[in-house]
């Protein structure tokens, strides 16, 4: 049975926030978009190599884009796929929880009104 695009492109964003280095990198565009390779390299401990086998993971779950700029290669921090994953498998897991703790508020308030 073939997977639905969904899916896969799912499996691609979980694949890529699975790695540890993956996530730092990540983190490091959020913080400074528009870096370079050797910028991104810079501080993370790997070779060149390295860097770019992870950014093309990152790149194929669509978490990074590439502007180029001259001969220069810049990454930025694409959030729409980690937004639609929290928006299919967080919030509808948090909906619940929320409700809850609405409830125990109205429930506490109501309770003080009455004593």
């Amino acid at each position: 049975m073939a997977e639905k695009p969904e899916q896969d492109r799912e499996d691609r964003v979980f694949t890529a926030l699975a790695d540890a280095t993956r996530r730092a990198m990540l983190d490091r565009l959020f913080d400074r978009p528009g870096q370079t390779l050797n910028e991104l390299v810079s501080g993370l401990g790997m070779r060149r190599q390295s860097a770019t086998r992870h950014l093309k993971v990152l790149e194929a779950a669509g978490l990074v884009v590439v502007r180029w700029r001259g001969r220069e290669k810049q990454h930025y921090l694409n959030p729409v796929p980690i937004a639609e994953i929290e928006r299919r498998w967080i919030d509808k897991f948090a909906r619940a929880p929320a409700r809850a703790l609405v409830e125990l508020r109205q429930t506490l308030e109501r309770g003080e009104e009455e004593g």
